[in-house]
């Protein structure tokens, strides 16, 4: 099992099957925070994305890690499908509630950037979130990334078309800015 500890009280591991009632409980808790889950959403939607995750971990494509906070779940944060010949990768992330303001988010992020940029050799890494989320939108810009456009309503959240915003960071900027 993969686990990587930040600091005393803050711990990645990587989300496995016997994690997804623990995750959907979370999530089901934050419902209104993840417009993306739908209503119809379930504990077998969240095993299979658990088992996708896994899926992309052992073919070197991908990673997923539950955020762990005095060994609570907290959240999750996530490479989405590494692109090798573009040495690129998506990051997402979320947060229950109750863990906000701790900055966990930035902590686990700041950790997959760099391991990202100094183990994996990537050379970008991208992050899009709802134009709405005010939260997740902090993030990126946190972190020194870049705002690169707009997909306009470009995902259905729940009964609706939402703008989303894409941001990016480059290996250079990312070094340029922790030296």
């Amino acid at each position: 099992m993969f686990s990587y500890k930040i600091d005393e009280d803050t711990e990645l591991r990587l989300l496995e099957e016997r994690h997804a009632e623990q995750v959907f409980t979370l999530l089901v808790e934050n419902r209104e925070r993840h417009p993306e889950m739908g209503k119809n959403f379930s504990l077998e939607d969240t095993q299979k994305k658990i088992r996708h995750d896994l899926a992309l971990f052992a073919e070197n494509k991908g990673l997923g890690v539950g955020i762990w906070y005095k060994d609570d779940l907290a959240g999750g944060v996530r490479y989405h499908e590494i692109d090798w010949s573009n040495r690129m990768t998506e990051l997402g992330y979320w947060i229950s509630e109750g863990f906000e303001g701790k900055g966990l988010v930035i902590k686990t992020c700041r950790v997959l950037i760099d391991y990202a940029f100094n183990e994996l050799g990537l050379n970008r890494i991208v992050i899009s979130c709802s134009a709405e989320n005010q939260k997740s939108r902090a993030i990126p810009k946190k972190l020194g990334f870049k705002q690169e456009g707009i997909l306009r309503q470009s995902e259905l959240l729940q009964d609706r078309f939402v703008d989303m915003l894409i941001y990016g960071l480059l290996v250079q900027e990312w070094q340029d800015k922790n030296q």
